[in-house]
């Protein structure tokens, strides 16, 4: 099940919110102020945010902007009241990937809440690497990473395998000119641009950890 994290200081609409999103397969945290939230998104891994504005100890842009700031790129939809252009500019320069106005209906914000967590299932991450399937584009931390064909078909196996290793004899699969010397090469090559630990796993292979 997707979990969310909803920053809501209206307990009418939370609780709402969360029997709908539950019916529809999303499990959600529901924040009641900005300190909150912040604690369970260093506590917990989600899908993604929905951040109310206005609510108390900390707003939703500062909030978004903070987690933005710390490298945390989950997606994220804003909902609020504030339907000027300016507060609509603040959100999505805070990060925003998405601003629903109140009042809305909870079947279109389960739409755009689709639309953007269907994108997570087309993609593999390990730790801070994530790899997009469909553009074969690879990240750290958000920030697209500059790889050879021959590194990204040898980091795409071991991340698609993990935690399980990998065989020598697939990974040669992978290079042009296959041998046991361009397999260490390219897997230190990987180590040390991306700074993961590739073990080797004697008489199998090699195993991201």
């Amino acid at each position: 099940m997707n979990r969310l994290l909803l920053l809501e200081d209206d307990p009418q609409l939370a609780k709402t919110l969360i029997k709908y999103l539950g019916q529809n397969g999303y499990a959600v945290n529901w924040a009641k102020n900005g300190e909150e939230a912040v604690d369970l998104s260093y506590e917990n891994d989600y899908a993604l945010y929905l951040f109310d504005i206005n609510v108390p100890l900390l707003n939703g842009v500062d909030l978004l902007t903070q987690l933005r700031e710390a490298d945390d790129h989950t997606p994220t939809i804003i909902i609020s009241a504030l339907v000027d252009v300016a507060s609509v500019t603040k959100g999505f320069i805070a990060g925003a990937d998405d601003y629903l106005k109140k009042p809305f209906d909870p079947e279109e914000l389960l739409i755009r809440i689709k639309a953007k967590t269907s994108t997570l299932k087309r993609r593999l991450k390990f730790a801070d690497i994530e790899v997009d399937m469909d553009t074969r584009e690879f990240f750290k931390n958000g920030k697209p990473l500059i790889l050879g064909e021959v590194q990204k078909r040898i980091l795409m196996t071991l991340v698609q395998n993990h935690p399980n290793p990998v065989t020598k004899e697939e990974l040669m699969l992978c290079l042009e000119k296959p041998t046991d010397l361009a397999v260490r090469v390219n897997i230190s090559k990987l180590k040390k641009q991306l700074g993961i630990n590739i073990k080797n796993v004697r008489g199998v292979g090699y195993q991201i950890i």
